[in-house]
């Protein structure tokens, strides 16, 4: 498997598509030295998460590295961000902008495609498959799509993130009264700032599976 899949009870699918650090062994000559720390992966969400299952969540997690395969990028690799710096379906570069692979060795159209068929579309269809099965039981159902990252990284984005960076792609993927009620308990209960629908405002996950006018709504 190239993921783990805990089923729970509750009408929450908890995604963490950036939390893989492995990377197939018979890829690993093609990069650079450096790449092999993952140094780009979502880190400590396990920790931050850690009780997700106790209170009934579904969690999906990936077993491999954004380095090999990006699961918050769409499958035919449109930037998501367009106008700004983007990492690709199977990415290229670290987030500074530095080159991934050993000259030569970046994935040919063909490897992107197995890459693709054998990572990303499996975690995919787990995803989808598990938001289907919680909104047969519950009428609706929250797709919450975890990640960290640096507050600063100049390749990316300018000047520093706030502490939390909440995003429902402009208001498309989840109804106003759940942003809200997210941005509500961060002020009370976090001593961090926050924005919603900043910089980032949600990824392909966020954006594909998000829609209200089914209850699903996603952030």
């Amino acid at each position: 498997m190239t993921f783990t899949l805990d089923r729970g009870s509750r009408p929450l699918l908890v995604s963490m598509p950036h939390i893989g650090t492995e990377i197939a062994p018979e890829l690993r000559d093609g990069y650079v030295a450096r790449a092999l720390d993952a140094e780009d992966t979502d880190w400590h969400l396990a920790r931050l998460y850690r009780r997700l299952t106790d209170i009934g969540a579904s969690v999906l997690r990936p077993h491999y590295s954004r380095y090999l395969i990006d699961l918050n990028r769409p499958p035919d690799d449109t930037p998501m961000y367009p106008g700004a710096s983007n990492t690709e379906l199977c990415p290229t570069r670290f987030f500074n902008g530095d080159a991934l692979y050993v000259p030569g060795h970046e994935p040919s159209a063909e490897e992107r495609v197995r890459r693709r068929e054998r990572y990303w579309r499996p975690y995919h269809e787990a995803l989808a498959g598990e938001l289907a099965r919680l909104k047969a039981r519950h009428g609706f159902v929250l797709l919450w799509d975890a990640h960290s990252i640096r507050s600063q990284i100049p390749w990316l984005f300018e000047g520093v993130l706030p502490g939390l960076n909440m995003g429902t792609a402009g208001g498309a993927s989840a109804d106003v009264s759940i942003s809200d009620a997210v941005a509500a308990a961060a002020a009370k209960h976090l001593q961090v700032s926050h924005v919603v629908n900043g910089r980032f405002k949600g990824g392909y996950i966020t954006r594909h599976y998000g829609d209200p006018s089914q209850h699903v709504h996603a952030v």
